[in-house]
């Protein structure tokens, strides 16, 4: 068994203001998608400035924080939020969806991109591979928070988390969706995408493997306690709603790569 590292959630308090671990992950995302975002411009297109490419990041950093939050909030604990609407506001202590940060994403693309002059799968396969940053920051974010955590288990690399109540050794499932959402995604996508690719396969390829990934690890992932298991007494949300970023990932992909070789055919 590994031990779990004590790391305070709070990285600086100053006086009253605190400023959490948490928080700074999705600065380290957001930055690193910018940075890598400009080393992929030019390709992109040459007429667009840093300014236009900092707008855009700046669209896309809103959707998924107003977005994640909001998912949150419908998909997984309503009733609580209702009951405590100032609890939304409560961010540092985690509560972000995946999915509705995704949601929140797409609406920013397409409003930017009717602005720009993009179609809505030329923005989305331009963000695609720069999306893996902020995963895997954010699952670090989990994994300092001790929130998250896995199933119990007798591996050797199993942990007690501090906000256990149980105490019982676990998966650090933070860390292998770190490894799979963050590390092994941002491979994926980044080499898929050095060769130019059919328009929307990009983001099909996405929701293609972070569906499987995701949809992989809920079966080691405590789920969530005010929502328990949906169905078959192992279905969880986070698998349903990967279920359809499955299904819509293979049809992107193929849609994507048939209209391509029609269109090279005429």
């Amino acid at each position: 068994m590994l031990a779990y590292p004590q790391i305070d959630p709070v990285a600086l308090a100053i006086g009253p203001l605190k400023i959490h671990w948490y928080g700074l992950m999705y600065l380290i995302g957001i930055g690193g998608a910018w940075w890598l975002a400009s080393r992929r411009l030019k390709a992109f297109d040459p007429t667009w400035s840093r300014e236009k490419l900092s707008d855009l990041v700046f669209w896309v950093a809103l959707g998924v924080i107003a977005g994640g939050r909001l998912g949150y909030v419908l998909f997984y604990d309503l009733s609580a939020y209702i009951a405590n609407p100032l609890l939304i506001l409560e961010v540092w202590k985690g509560g972000m969806s995946f999915h509705g940060g995704l949601i929140g994403v797409m609406l920013a693309t397409f409003w930017f991109g009717r602005r720009n002059n993009k179609s809505f799968f030329q923005l989305m396969d331009f963000i695609a591979p720069l999306v893996p940053i902020g995963l895997g920051a954010g699952r670090i974010g989990n994994f300092i928070n001790a929130e998250l955590w896995g199933k119990a288990t007798d591996l050797p690399w199993a942990m007690i988390f501090p906000t256990d109540p149980a105490q019982l050794p676990r998966h650090p499932s933070q860390l292998y969706q770190f490894a799979l959402e963050g590390v092994a995604l941002f491979a994926i996508l980044w080499f898929y995408s050095r060769k130019p690719r059919p328009t929307m396969a990009v983001s099909g390829m996405f929701a293609l493997f972070y569906g499987i990934f995701r949809f992989a690890v809920e079966f080691v992932r405590v789920p969530d306690a005010q929502l328990g298991y949906l169905a078959f007494g192992w279905l969880t949300m986070g698998q349903v709603l990967c279920l359809p970023m499955i299904i819509g990932g293979i049809a992107m992909i193929v849609w994507a790569h048939r209209r391509h070789a029609a269109q090279g055919a005429i």
